[in-house]
């Protein structure tokens, strides 16, 4: 039998031995230096080797380059009054993913933005697949504001500009529009785009995960404001015309007008009214043929109105003393088949005569005497189917046949305003060289900082009698008398023209014109009127026209402190 060890003694172990320790401890020593060295290699590769990729993709997710609006530039007329003006405002979008299901939040968001939950609701899922949509654009300063104090994750605000027009609807169709990006898209405002847009900045920020600005890093580029535009219109004369252009429109019952006035000394475009127009800085239910400025873009054939530049071509030809009489009985002429009238028989006219009772027989016979064509040429010269080269979108040149095989129909249709077509603008630069000695103006719609050499085109002598015959032509008991402007010597033509369809001449359908020149002793201002197909009655230029020529030159010549001049007898 063993022995039973006695209670209270524990029996005595062996040490372990001392090889075995000392291997366990290099081993587990080995593994920590082995980790260490692993780490320190971990942390090289990622502070030096992989440092710039690290960076470079944290920088992706925080660091945004933002765009700052440009301020585009602004339009004012010739004495500093602004035409139109970009305002800050602010558009709103946000990332629908990131907005929140709560239906409160949405509900305030609503509220806030002046919709419905639902609309609201159905917008969002209608983006839903995407990161970005608009919630509202061009809101106020201060009603954008309401909105992001709601602090609704995924909303935003973004920065821009908004284009007012101080004038509204009183000179649309030259200034234009632009879009809600603010890019012109209508009349001088594309015309000039590159120049009055600017040039955008751009600024370093850095973003949380949901898009908030943390931080504003750099100003990498300046934004570069646009540069401003100064046209030739004087602000004070535009008001005037639109009014009584649209005054007149509404009388007779007209489907529009235009209203051209420049000054005769430069060229400069003082006023362009136009009817009918709208209002740019609302643009909700907007008529399409308000857009158009029909003084540049559009042309008609230009009637009598032409007459006095005809007979310029005459009497430079020579053949004709100024005396010559010419016998218009018995008031028609058959021409190639077609018939020409006169109103009445006015029996035997001299030159005064013919241009004094509009006769479009004295006008053919004159013209078919000569031997060349020299009343074209003179068109040409005038600058009838060539560009006004003003840079206006969609400036037409009007229509100028080649005289290659005419008849002699269409050489008497000249004279008298058939047979080409023009622009109220055109018929206006024409005038200038009735009004400066025979000299024609080019137009410009912008302020000049000089008068323009201009071209001599007429004989100054026959400019000057041609601008006295005109002023007899506005005498009372004249077709022309209701364009007599008070104080002052006018020298103008009516014109009455039928309008063409795809049928030809409208039997019932006319524009009514009248082209002047104030004060004939020092001419000043040349003013063309057009109403298109008045219906109130009367449709003679002497009627409808006339009395718009009056109002608007004689209200100019007061305006611009033009001394009233004696009217000679």
């Amino acid at each position: 039998m063993r022995a039973e060890p006695r209670s209270g003694v524990t029996p005595r172990r062996r040490p372990p031995s001392a090889p075995m320790g000392q291997a366990r401890y290099l081993l587990v020593l080995g593994l920590v230096v082995i980790g260490l060295l692993l780490l320190t290699g971990r942390i090289v590769t990622l502070h030096v080797i992989d440092r710039p990729f690290l960076q470079g993709q944290g920088d992706a997710r925080i660091l945004r380059t933002q765009a700052l609006s440009a301020h585009r530039g602004m339009i004012s007329d010739r004495h500093g009054e602004p035409l139109a003006i970009s305002t800050p405002v602010v558009t709103l979008w946000a990332n629908p993913q990131e907005v929140p299901e709560d239906p409160i939040q949405r509900l305030q968001l609503a509220h806030a933005l002046n919709l419905s939950l639902d609309d609201l609701d159905a917008r969002l899922e209608r983006f839903a697949s995407r990161e970005f949509m608009y919630l509202r654009r061009q809101l106020t300063p201060a009603a954008a504001q309401r909105v992001v104090d709601l602090r609704v994750p995924g909303v935003y605000a973004q920065h821009e500009y908004k284009r007012y027009y101080p004038a509204g609807e009183v000179a649309a169709q030259l200034l234009g529009v632009t879009n809600v990006d603010d890019k012109g898209q209508e009349g001088l405002e594309l015309a000039y785009q590159p120049y009055l847009a600017g040039t955008p900045g751009q600024r370093r920020v850095m973003q949380d995960r949901r898009g908030r600005l943390v931080r504003d890093l750099a100003l990498l580029r300046e934004a570069q404001p646009g540069g401003e535009l100064t046209l030739a219109i004087d602000q004070r004369l535009q008001y005037m015309a639109y009014r009584e252009l649209k005054a007149a429109v509404a009388e007779h019952q007209a489907d529009g007008g235009v209203v051209v006035m420049m000054d005769a000394r430069t060229g400069e475009v003082l006023a362009m009214a136009n009817q009918p127009s709208y209002n740019p800085n609302n643009r909700a239910g907007l008529d399409p043929r308000g857009l158009r400025n029909q003084a540049i873009v559009d042309v008609f054939e230009p009637g009598s109105v032409v007459k006095p530049l005809a007979m310029a071509a005459i009497m430079e030809s020579g053949r004709f003393d100024r005396d010559v009489v010419v016998d218009t009985s018995p008031g028609w002429m058959m021409l190639d088949r077609f018939t020409i009238r006169d109103i009445r028989n006015y029996g035997e006219l001299d030159l005064a005569g013919i241009l004094e009772k509009s006769s479009n027989i004295g006008m053919s016979k004159l013209v078919l005497e000569l031997d060349e064509p020299l009343v074209p040429e003179l068109y040409r010269r005038l600058g009838f189917g060539q560009s006004t080269e003003t840079g206006f979108p969609g400036e037409a040149v009007g229509n100028l046949p080649a005289p290659v095989r005419w008849s002699r129909s269409q050489w008497a249709a000249l004279s008298y305003g058939y047979g080409l077509s023009v622009s109220a603008l055109q018929l206006a630069s024409a005038y200038t060289a009735l009004a400066n000695g025979g000299v024609r103006l080019p137009p410009s719609l912008l302020k000049l900082p000089e008068a323009p050499p201009g071209t001599q085109v007429i004989d100054s002598a026959v400019a000057h009698d041609l601008l006295r015959i005109m002023e007899e032509s506005v005498q009372p008991g004249t077709g022309g008398r209701r364009a007599g402007v008070p104080g002052y010597r006018v020298a103008g033509k009516t014109g009455t023209v039928r309008k063409t369809s795809a049928r030809g001449y409208e039997r019932e359908a006319y524009r009514s014109l009248f082209a002047g020149v104030a004060p004939v002793s020092d001419p000043r201002i040349v003013t063309i009127v057009m109403i298109d197909h008045p219906r109130g009655g009367d449709f003679f230029g002497g009627a409808v026209a006339a009395p718009v020529f009056s109002r608007v030159t004689g209200g100019a010549l007061r305006l611009l402190d033009v001394p009233p001049d004696q009217r000679s007898r």
